[in-house]
């Protein structure tokens, strides 16, 4: 499952996850929420902590407004901490902001290749 189809992940979001390497749910389960907040701001983006009630409830299958206030306060705590260890941000742009295009394919497109999966041609090693 990718990350633009777990609960409380919009496109933006999903878009900011997937540009710091957490691609799937997996991924998520693996680095925990706190960490995945990290990324994403460590990236340059500016996301709320909206973000961090959001992927935590992904993880828990839960609506964001629906974690329980001591949760909220338990996963400040941890990103406070996770912050600290943080170097101290330079003088440097933001990331741009991040758009997801879709693409509608027609009759007159060319198809896409996987590159991955190309079997055919003769090379050399």
């Amino acid at each position: 499952m990718s990350t633009s189809k777990l609960r409380n992940i919009g496109p933006k979001s999903a878009a900011w996850l997937r540009q710091v390497g957490l691609r799937t749910q997996e991924d998520l389960v693996a680095v925990g929420s706190v960490e995945a907040f990290v990324r994403v701001k460590r990236a340059g983006f500016r996301p709320s902590l909206n973000l961090l009630y959001a992927l935590e409830g992904a993880l828990l299958d839960c609506h964001w407004q629906q974690l329980p206030e001591a949760r909220r306060g338990e996963l400040l705590v941890a990103y406070d901490a996770a912050a600290a260890l943080l170097p101290a941000p330079r003088d440097r742009p933001v990331a741009a902001p991040v758009t997801t295009t879709q693409v509608q394919e027609d009759e007159h497109m060319v198809p896409s290749m996987n590159l991955f999966d190309y079997t055919g041609g003769d090379h050399d090693d």
